[in-house]
């Protein structure tokens, strides 16, 4: 057995399907996101525009935060301890809790090392205590949702992406007396479509189901507080556990559930991906607590991000650039070919100093491979009309299909 072989054509494969990731080298300057400097090349460093950013506010340049991270390691030091049970349950760690809980609206919430963490411990680990349970789960959830819900070792459908009309079906032909948990996200970060969540919960009473969404990609972005779509949509109350991250719109690190305190306790006390994890260390946890209280009381970075999204949609339109539609932050601009949109992700950066990753198979299909931009408040006017007319230079150069301005 050739074992060097074995993974030497695992990653041949990956290159020659033009989906080998390469990671971007850079280094953000505080205080000027979206500002970077690049270290790729022989040359130095050198300053380029960041475009796809899950830091969606620029929460992590934000002085709140920078002074409540600082703060925390002067006062405690850097690391946690170990695990909550061990050493890691830290005031900083209760605090972040009863704030998360409050901000959904329910009796508690739970901290874990990232959003994939969370999604995988939780739906792995409610499934299992939940006795027959049937997981409904969305076509085009996250692969930690998914990893999750095959951990658990449960039955799975699979209904098409928010298609209300299949969903019922699938939940219609089960047992009425097993236990249901339905699955899914709030805004889907590869497209930026939204959940219809009344419409789901609405089926989920119906059919006595559990309901589990994912807001990773609406939490701090969305509703009155920045409690995500649930939120804004006033549908939280109806969701019987809401997961999110700290790493996107609050800027630092760290996944979490809320749900009511009977829930909680059970994945507090038998997920091993809670348990036998490191907590998060006291300056990260210091760090998303200053920002979650900030963003419950300001609106100002969201109606930044909204504005900016808007306007970068309507420049890439205007020059025929092809942005998929999106009710959302989110800005995806269809390529289809994985190799194409490496290589223009390539030029973008090389050329023109503007940094976005491609997104290729398996995050989306096959020929559905796409540049995505996430542009927040931070980003200007002279930036987005830069990139759009970057952009344009750019297809027509690798003959990408464009559309006529409207």
């Amino acid at each position: 057995m050739n074992y060097d072989h074995i993974f030497d054509q695992a990653i041949d494969r990956l290159h020659e399907e033009g989906r080998y990731r390469v990671f971007i080298d850079i280094l953000r300057n505080k205080g000027s996101f979206p500002n970077a400097r690049c270290f790729a090349g022989h040359n130095g460093p050198k300053p380029v525009t960041v475009w796809c950013s899950n830091d969606y506010l620029a929460m992590g340049q934000h002085p709140k935060v920078i002074a409540a991270m600082e703060e925390a390691l002067h006062d405690v030091g850097a690391g946690s301890g170990g695990t909550r049970n061990i050493g890691g349950n830290t005031h900083y760690h209760v605090e972040l809790e009863a704030e998360l809980a409050d901000l959904h609206g329910k009796e508690a919430a739970l901290l874990f090392t990232s959003g994939y963490v969370s999604n995988d411990a939780t739906l792995s680990t409610l499934a299992k205590l939940l006795p027959g349970c049937v997981v409904f789960s969305d076509e085009l959830n996250h692969a930690s949702m998914i990893a999750g819900i095959r951990n658990s070792g449960c039955e799975k459908r699979v209904f098409r992406h928010n298609d209300l009309a299949h969903l019922e079906e699938l939940l219609a032909a089960e047992d009425p007396a097993c236990a249901k948990l339905i699955a899914f996200e709030s805004v889907y970060s590869m497209d930026g479509d939204v959940a219809p969540i009344h419409a789901i919960c609405d089926l989920a009473e119906k059919y006595n189901a559990l309901t589990y969404i994912d807001e990773v990609h609406a939490v701090g972005m969305y509703g009155p507080r920045g409690g995500g779509i649930s939120e804004r949509d006033e549908a939280a109350h109806r969701i019987d556990i809401i997961e999110g991250t700290l790493g996107k719109a609050f800027g630092v690190m760290g996944g979490y559930i809320a749900a009511d305190k009977r829930v909680v306790d059970c994945i507090r006390s038998y997920a091993p991906g809670f348990i036998f994890t490191t907590s998060l260390s006291p300056v990260l946890a210091a760090g998303v607590l200053a920002a979650v209280r900030h963003l419950k009381s300001s609106s100002e970075e969201r109606d930044g991000q909204q504005a900016a999204a808007e306007r970068l949609k309507a420049i890439l339109a205007e020059r025929g650039v092809p942005v998929m539609p999106s009710t959302t932050h989110i800005v995806p601009v269809m390529v289809g070919d994985p190799v194409r949109a490496k290589r223009i992700a390539d030029v973008l950066l090389a050329e023109y100093g503007m940094y976005v990753q491609p997104i290729n198979f398996p995050t989306v299909p096959r020929g559905t491979e796409r540049l995505r931009f996430t542009p927040g408040p931070a980003h200007d006017e002279a930036m987005m009309i830069a990139l759009g007319d970057a952009l344009a230079e750019v297809f027509d150069r690798f003959q990408v299909e464009t559309r006529e301005a409207a």
